[in-house]
């Protein structure tokens, strides 16, 4: 990737007050649960640099970002996921990236969305029509990627997430995100917080069964409810809050424990050479009508990144 600078010094100055971005990783209710919260602040800065997005394409792709973030989480080993959202709204949806190395990438369909009227919240609901929810996991050394997907219920990326996890995983998710914005429409805090319900261990008695999967739907609800309890991540981010004391705060009753703290960036793979092989593969036909008719250097962009490059002939001969 070809990182762009962030030259908005007044944004720079802003940051210096933001906690450094980073994941914390906890466990709570004895293991019952599994979760993370995830400063993304200057990542978000980073992707929408990269992209020269506006303030409404920055809100979309950051949410679903920091969304593709925290679902590192959920990786087993090496694992690279890719988060899309597609829809018959103007927004158009996203595809997002993550990878188990720690870094997120992606675009928006749609780069500039078309606005019919005058935006008075943050509410994305009227940019979002029906469509797909999807996650394809492509876990190193399964036979082919896995694909699962389902419909879009609340035109919401974190709850449509969350649905997702209910019924294509089976398993009790919940996502939250938030982006702060200036009155000058700097981003100066985003962040994002995610907790899931681990599966129950066996070795329960038969008669006791029953009990024991009442007080778990309890628990669970109870952890729904202090889940609920959290404030606007970006707003908290912002104001120079830390991570580690809304754990303990918002979910004090189960015990959390903090078992890693971990970077995760807005980063891509791309480069000149990954661009040059792609071309070079593309067919022997198709190869000499590039190098016959096409100007060079030859220039192509990454679309997950922005990142422009320039690839002569004498590359594409070797």
């Amino acid at each position: 990737m070809i990182s762009q600078p962030i030259t908005d010094q007044e944004l720079l100055k802003k940051l210096e007050g933001v906690e450094k971005d980073g994941m914390t990783v906890f466990v709570a209710g004895d293991g019952m649960f599994r979760g993370a919260i995830y400063n993304g602040t200057r990542m978000v800065n980073q992707m929408r640099v990269q992209h020269n997005l506006g303030i409404l394409e920055t809100l979309i792709l950051g949410q679903a970002e920091l969304c593709a973030a925290l679902m590192i989480q959920t990786m087993k080993g090496r694992e690279h996921l890719t988060f899309r959202y597609d829809t018959d709204g103007p927004a158009a949806g996203f595809s997002v990236e993550a990878d188990s190395s720690g870094y997120v990438r992606g675009y928006i369909f749609q780069d500039k969305i078309p606005i019919e009227h005058e935006i008075t919240s943050w509410d994305l609901t009227d940019f979002f029509g029906g469509g797909i929810v999807s996650v394809t996991r492509d876990i190193e050394g399964a036979k082919a990627p896995q694909t699962g997907t389902t419909e879009i219920k609340f035109r919401n990326i974190a709850k449509d997430l969350a649905w997702y996890f209910a019924k294509s995983e089976q398993t009790n998710t919940a996502f939250s995100t938030g982006i702060q914005f200036d009155k000058q429409g700097r981003v100066i805090g985003a962040g994002g917080l995610f907790m899931q319900a681990l599966p129950a261990v066996g070795g329960v008695k038969e008669d006791n069964k029953v009990d024991a999967a009442a007080k778990r739907d309890a628990l669970i609800q109870n952890a729904e409810r202090a889940f609920g309890a959290c404030p606007s991540l970006g707003q908290w981010f912002s104001e120079g809050q830390t991570r580690e004391p809304l754990i303990k705060g918002l979910f004090r009753e189960f015990d959390p424990k903090i078992v890693l703290e971990r970077d995760v960036v807005f980063d891509c793979p791309c480069s000149t050479e990954a661009f040059a092989d792609s071309i070079k593969h593309i067919g022997k036909t198709e190869l000499e009508d590039i190098l016959a008719n096409d100007p060079d250097p030859i220039e192509v962009s990454c679309k997950n990144c922005g990142s422009v490059y320039k690839i002569s002939k004498d590359m594409l001969r070797q």
